[in-house]
């Protein structure tokens, strides 16, 4: 699963968004259409779950056919970028997560999709892809972020195991009584990333920019307290660097060789821990203010300059909400459909470990907004997990970091 994908399952009112599905929908073309749908989701694995779905909808909309085009996930961002420059762009494409979002709605890119019914999808996903109150794309998928933790380490150390009551100081409380440095155990696990750092921020009630976006604010007392909360994990409840911490898989396998107590990642490793012979769950993660999940989506828009926006409008909403595109993801576990019905859901809550799946919907409706400024966005992601690990290695503070960070990213936001 794409870790972008992002993030669900609302369960709060739909009256409550803001939306254009008051106003009508496009005007529909009179006869036969064919329209164009680029892609990335379904490259290397889902291709024929795909089809199924095209086929699903051509038979429902004998009028309208779907002509597919799949990409690969590397490159896909410039090629849609060259198409839309072109105006080459298909009818329907694919949006890469929420931070992707923002700069094709503000150059026009997208269609506004009117008479949408709010009521199929998750609240707080629907609203990730809405600019002024109205909708400009459609989330397809999910994917977030949560805390497993190893039932047989707490049960050892006689730890409680965690709730979604946490907070920060029960998860730190817990760590250090679990954590024998000596036998190889540890207590924690949390990536010292940007994407982990933009999320505790929320969860410190802080926020990563000013609300204008114009420069960074992260630099407070909140903020530094945000940082201090993945750097001072490093060496006292976690492994350092040196000990391997940041390298590939090694949070991953050191879960599955029951040697970690908690494990801040995503549900896409579900599957790599399948066999692990330990007994273990997950729960929503703490917060110390509020509670905040990172949630990875991807979504799918219509191009502002289609001819034919009724039916473009109409694939996108059976592409994202429709009995077919859910019964398919959930019987072939391509990632996790977004819509609000939670009966239609309940396969996947009973598939086994974990047995508290409702954690993956639960976390999906506290959603951290992921900070997007557009094209620099990758060079303000490196500046951040650049400066954090400068701390985390001890070659700075976590106020010197963060001073550094502000004064990089303020110089690229004034760019």
């Amino acid at each position: 699963m794409n870790r972008k994908l992002l993030a669900v399952i609302g369960l709060t009112g739909a009256a409550a968004l803001v939306l254009a599905g008051c106003s009508a929908s496009p005007a529909a073309d009179s006869g036969p259409v064919t329209i164009t749908y680029t892609n990335f989701i379904s490259q290397g694995a889902n291709e024929g779950n795909l089809k199924k779905i095209v086929a699903a909808f051509e038979k429902a909309n004998p009028q309208i056919t779907v002509k597919v085009t799949t990409l690969p996930y590397a490159g896909y961002n410039t090629a849609q970028q060259t198409d839309i420059a072109a105006g080459s762009e298909s009818d329907v494409f694919d949006i890469d997560g929420s931070s992707n979002y923002g700069p094709l709605q503000a150059n026009g890119a997208l269609a506004e999709l009117k008479g949408v019914d709010s009521k199929l999808y998750n609240k707080g996903l629907l609203d990730t892809y809405q600019t002024g109150g109205k909708q400009y794309g459609l989330p397809t998928s999910f994917s977030d972020v949560v805390l497993y933790y190893n039932k047989d380490l707490f049960d050892a150390a006689g730890v409680s195991y965690p709730t979604d009551k946490w907070t920060w100081a029960d998860e730190t409380a817990a760590a250090k009584k679990i954590t024998d440095a000596a036998a190889g155990v540890w207590g924690d696990h949390q990536p010292v990333t940007w994407n982990e750092y933009y999320k505790v921020l929320v969860q410190n009630g802080e926020s990563f920019l000013n609300a204008k976006g114009t420069k960074a604010a992260f630099n407070t007392p909140g903020g530094i307290e945000a940082a201090h909360w993945l750097v001072d994990k490093s060496g006292t409840t976690m492994p350092t660097i040196e000990q391997g911490q940041g390298t590939p898989d090694f949070d991953t396998n050191l879960f599955k060789s029951g040697k970690l107590a908690m494990l801040h990642t995503g549900i896409w490793v579900f599957g790599a821990f399948a066999d692990t012979p330990a007994n273990w769950d997950i729960a929503i993660e703490p917060g110390n203010k509020k509670q905040a999940s990172a949630v990875f989506s991807n979504a799918v828009g219509v191009s502002a300059h289609s001819k034919h926006l009724a039916a473009a409008q109409k694939w996108a909403v059976y592409l994202s909400s429709s009995d077919e595109e859910v019964n398919v993801r959930l019987d072939t576990g391509w990632e996790l459909p977004t819509i609000s019905d939670t009966k239609k859901l309940d396969t996947y809550l009973t598939k086994g470990k974990p047995a508290n799946r409702q954690a993956v919907f639960d976390a999906a409706t506290k959603i951290a907004p992921q900070p997007s400024i557009g094209a620099n966005q990758s060079q303000m992601q490196d500046i951040m997990t650049g400066e954090l690990i400068e701390a985390q290695a001890g070659r700075e503070t976590v106020e010197q970091a963060l001073d550094n960070a502000e004064k990089k990213i303020n110089a690229l936001l004034a760019g």
